[in-house]
């Protein structure tokens, strides 16, 4: 009777949860919120394959706090942020790439630049020409806590549209990205032109950063690039099955992290990236064994 009673009582559980998940999904800002959760998590799960193996992890760090500043100078002057941070991000993201390529700035230190000072002006300018939501600006634009859940049908086409870019970009230039990836001299010799490419994937980083800011905000961006890559990195070594892994582990992990924000009102970002956190684990849990 008492196993009985468990199982009953679990069943009414799970059917309370799901019944308070249909309730949410009537309201558009919720399916907002994960039409634009997917569209983030996959472009997020492709790029952080490429950016792990070519060592730019924490670019990410760096070009989300150059985003953070674009967005406090476009609050500032009454712009639209995401309008005003787009370009600034993929600019930097190039600018980035080239200082590092002529060896003028060594990478890590480029990027530890770029972090400090954009981080810097932006919140000086918040504090210099404060308004009735700065606290609130800052705390959605660095932590993503709640600016998901507040999207339009038309934020959601641009995340749509950008999210498409991406994919497009992957899915036809998929054995030239492999090749700069892995050997640029090699990929130089065999006629490609490694500058273009290494160009794109720059402006696709910024374009990705930009969006993920939405999701995770500008603190944790770097927690939903890496973690999905080198989760999958655990069970795989082909380089098409890591990208798809990290793809579907981006969206899943996601998604999960989206709908325990949803149910038990804890800040988007940080639950997002708690659960990668835990899939990471799992995955490397599952490496270490196979390997014995």
């Amino acid at each position: 009777m008492m196993h009985l009673a468990f199982f009953f009582t679990s069943g009414t559980r799970v059917l309370s949860v799901f019944s308070t998940l249909r309730d949410y999904f009537a309201y558009d800002f919720v399916r907002n919120a994960l039409i634009a959760g997917v569209l983030i998590s996959l472009c997020a799960g492709l790029l952080g394959v490429v950016l792990v193996l070519k060592r730019y992890s924490m670019i990410g760090d760096g070009l989300s706090h150059v985003a953070f500043g674009a967005m406090a100078v476009a609050a500032v002057l009454g712009w639209a942020p995401m309008a005003a941070a787009l370009p600034v991000t993929v600019g930097a993201a190039i600018l980035l790439l080239l200082a590092s390529d002529r060896g003028h700035i060594k990478g890590d230190a480029a990027i530890a630049m770029l972090s400090a000072g954009a981080l810097s002006v932006g919140y000086l300018l918040l504090n210099l020409f404060p308004s009735a939501n700065t606290g609130k600006f800052s705390e959605e634009t660095l932590f993503g806590s709640t600016s998901l859940l507040t999207l339009s049908s038309s934020d959601v086409c641009i995340c749509l549209s950008l999210a498409v870019f991406v994919v497009v970009f992957f899915v036809f230039f998929y054995h030239r990205i492999f090749a700069v990836t892995f050997d640029e001299r090699f990929a130089q010799a065999g006629g490609i032109h490694v500058s273009v490419y290494r160009t794109l994937i720059a402006a696709v980083s910024g374009v990705v950063i930009v969006l993920a800011m939405k999701l995770v905000g500008a603190l944790l961006i770097s927690a939903l690039i890496i973690f999905p890559a080198l989760s999958a990195m655990r069970l795989f070594r082909n380089f098409r099955a890591v990208t798809i892994c990290s793809a579907v582990l981006s969206v899943a992990g996601s998604m999960l992290g989206l709908l325990l924000s949803i149910l038990f009102s804890t800040p988007i970002g940080a639950t997002v990236v708690v659960i990668h956190v835990i899939l990471f684990g799992i995955f490397s849990a599952v490496n270490a064994i196979r390997g014995k």
